[in-house]
């Protein structure tokens, strides 16, 4: 099964095309920009070239895997709504993943671990994991609050791009691959199970509010 895999939860804006078998799976054509205003202009961009990379064409397509966050509003909604025209366009099945998971489904560890991501306003998006798979969140706090329940959570290294800011030994990747994505949808694609709704992982209200009904000014 060939598997168009999407993500622009984080900077990194990543298209790739992985071939998914009975018992494994590899990345046939990859592109990886890192842009975090330039989401729309890169993401098709990348599809193509990974594609070409691949040596198929879009059509050749079976199943689409996008990053559903958690991510900032206008970032993460490029790669969903894409994935979304794409599957409808391909008529092929669309899956959502949590892009931690993505990112913690390619990381070596030792032990419990962190993801660690860029949420803006000064706060990071995370979640923990062990060998079986997410033990909390995903949630955003600030880097110092997060700092002080290494602890409790019990982890003992971090990935994702703001891995350095909780100070735990870093480790790779520092945003999802390809492979990560598909990996966490392998069973689901394998089985043919129904993807269910995208739904995005915001984890707060976007920046951007419509505005309230102006009052009425009156007369006399």
């Amino acid at each position: 099964m060939l598997v168009l895999a999407l993500d622009t939860a984080t900077p990194a804006v990543t298209a790739g095309v992985v071939e998914l078998t009975a018992d494994g799976l590899r990345t046939r054509g990859a592109s990886i920009a890192h842009d975090p205003r330039k989401h729309g202009e890169l993401l098709i961009p990348g599809v193509l070239a990974a594609c070409a990379e691949a040596g198929i064409t879009l059509q050749d397509i079976e199943a689409v895997v996008t990053g559903i966050g958690p991510g900032p509003f206008t970032g993460l909604r490029v790669g969903m709504v894409t994935a979304a025209s794409l599957g409808d366009a391909l008529g092929v099945p669309v899956h959502g993943v949590c892009s931690h998971d993505a990112i913690a489904a390619e990381v070596v560890a030792a032990g419990p671990f962190l993801v660690v991501t860029d949420a803006r306003r000064r706060e990071v998006y995370w979640a923990a994991y062990n060998g079986t798979g997410r033990t909390h969140g995903p949630a955003v706090d600030a880097p110092a609050v997060l700092a002080a329940r290494v602890a409790e959570l019990g982890v003992v290294a971090a990935a994702g791009a703001l891995a350095d800011t909780v100070g735990l030994p870093v480790l790779e990747p520092s945003s999802a691959t390809p492979e990560g994505l598909v990996a966490v949808a392998a069973d689901a694609l394998r089985t043919g199970a129904d993807p269910g709704l995208l739904e995005p992982l915001y984890l707060r209200r976007p920046d951007a509010q419509e505005m309230s009904a102006r009052k009425r000014v009156t007369t006399g």
